[in-house]
């Protein structure tokens, strides 16, 4: 059974299988009765609601507050920004009628024709209309600015090709949408918002990103400019794991949102909007998992440790349990999430196969002879590596052990990044690398018609023009043309 749990397709065979199996063995969702969608399940949950809090404190530490918006949006709103419409129209689910009815012959029920809606209703992709249709009654002064909302939802995209957390129908996310009375204050809360991102996936998912801005052609439908954080995942692949937008006064002047100035003159509101979704999860999974199961980093684990038990008689479990207890009040005392699992329903084989596959940080397991010993056999989930320990001072151990596990991750994903970084300066050169992954740097002329001709020719996508690093100016590799400084080129998820 032990064994059956841990047999997973390996990476170097097929990657994108590996990863379909592992969210599925490590309990994470499963698939649902809707196309595209997923059930999540409560161990993917748990990983989900860490990064949630996490994220929700961050967000209130730089002035932002929780609301709600509604689920379902008139199909008229979405007309009034027409870049924002033609950026979504194809993945917006319908809805046409309000009521069903029994079939005529009895055998089920059908959509009663009669209740067709007046305003036929869509169901979000992204709140921006909705929204900003409510803000034309909350601003009215330069008094109420700047307006700070964050919203945790779901919302629909009706994707044809989907997996699970990185790219489903539906999905949770949370969506900030900001007000603010000048063009700078509203630049400066998206770059805000990019590095809160930017800080939650290196210090909590021990994941590193770059931060950049977006081309015309990938920017976010609607918006002035689109901020990113990219991360590149065990196979070379990029993944946008965040977007901030300077939305300028579009949506605005869209639903006619104004406020008196000091001036007592009336103007347009300026604005951002901004998102993170459960594709962290997949994130987190494609970043540090191996062939044995689930990675995770010690911050977002809802279990950082796990006690295992090792005995025959009910007289060895009492005295294990009489010499654990003490240890696990005190690590949640301090914190830790711990799990004495001393459930007779399992074998210990299958419970070590089990909380491996789920990634659990440290385990420990004690046994009568350990009892003797003084010692306890620790195994940390990141090296694969075990040994008999001292129990004195185990729990100092632990504390130590989970801050170097998070390190150590986040070093690793480092490295392996800045392997698979490479540059380009022939376009022979770069489709020659781009076969092989990763990140490439290249000179872009700044122009969508290049752009495009690199992605149909090799199905690569400018990531991101980053925010730090080399700014020398050069020669576009396709064109020849000037060049403002080198671009991340890379396929994606």
């Amino acid at each position: 059974m032990a064994k059956e749990l841990k047999n997973f397709t390996k990476r170097e065979d097929n990657y994108s299988q590996w990863y379909n199996e592992l969210v599925v063995k490590a309990d994470l969702a499963e698939q649902s009765a809707v196309r595209g969608c997923m059930v999540i399940k409560p161990y993917g949950y748990a990983i989900w609601e860490k990064m949630q809090r996490q994220l929700d404190d961050m967000f209130k530490a730089t002035g932002h507050q929780n609301a709600y918006f509604p689920l379902l949006i008139p199909k008229s709103f979405l007309s009034r920004e027409a870049d924002h419409v033609e950026g979504f129209a194809k993945e917006c689910a319908v809805v046409t009628h309000y009521r069903l009815k029994t079939s005529p012959d009895g055998g089920g029920v059908v959509v009663d024709p009669e209740a067709r809606l007046e305003e036929e209703l869509i169901i979000r992709p992204t709140s921006e209309t909705i929204i900003w249709n409510t803000y034309k009654n909350w601003i009215q002064s330069y008094r109420d600015l700047p307006l700070l909302v964050n919203q945790w939802a779901n919302v629909m995209r009706w994707e044809m090709r989907t997996r699970m957390f990185l790219r489903t129908a539906e999905f949770l996310w949370q969506e900030g949408h900001t007000a603010h009375a000048t063009k700078e204050e509203a630049e400066e809360e998206a770059i805000r918002m990019l590095n809160v991102y930017a800080e939650f996936a290196q210090d909590y998912m021990a994941m590193p990103v770059i931060k950049g801005v977006k081309s015309a052609n990938e920017r976010f439908a609607g918006a002035l400019e689109t901020y990113t954080i990219e991360a590149m995942m065990q196979d070379g692949k990029a993944l946008q794991s965040g977007t901030s937008h300077f939305l300028g006064q579009n949506f605005a002047k869209a639903f006619e949102v104004t406020f008196m100035n000091k001036e007592n003159k009336p103007e347009y509101v300026w604005a951002t909007s901004w998102g993170v979704s459960t594709r962290l999860m997949g994130a987190l999974i494609m970043t540090h998992s191996d062939d044995n199961g689930l990675v995770l980093p010690p911050k977002l684990a809802p279990l950082q440790v796990v006690i295992v038990p090792i005995y025959k008689t009910d007289e060895d479990l009492a005295r294990i349990s009489a010499k654990v207890e003490p240890l696990v009040a005190q690590l949640r005392g301090k914190g830790i999430s711990v799990k004495y699992d001393d459930a007779d329903n399992k074998r210990p084989g299958f419970k070590f196969a089990d909380y491996e596959v789920k990634g659990v940080p440290v385990r420990l397991a004690i046994g009568a002879r350990d009892l003797e010993n003084g010692t306890v056999e620790l195994f940390r989930r990141d090296t694969l590596e075990k040994e008999s320990v001292p129990f004195e001072g185990i729990e100092e151990r632990i504390v130590y052990l989970l801050d170097d596990i998070q390190n150590t991750l986040f070093r690793k994903a480092l490295e392996h990044r800045e392997r698979m970084t490479v540059t380009a300066d022939t376009y022979d050169e770069f489709k020659e690398k781009i076969e092989k992954g990763g990140f490439i740097l290249a000179h872009w002329d700044g122009t969508p018609e290049t752009e495009e001709k690199i992605k149909e020719e090799t199905k690569a996508t400018i990531r991101c023009i980053p925010l730090d690093g080399d700014k020398t100016p050069g020669k576009c590799m396709v064109t020849g043309k000037p060049s403002a400084q080198r671009v991340i080129f890379a396929r994606s998820y």
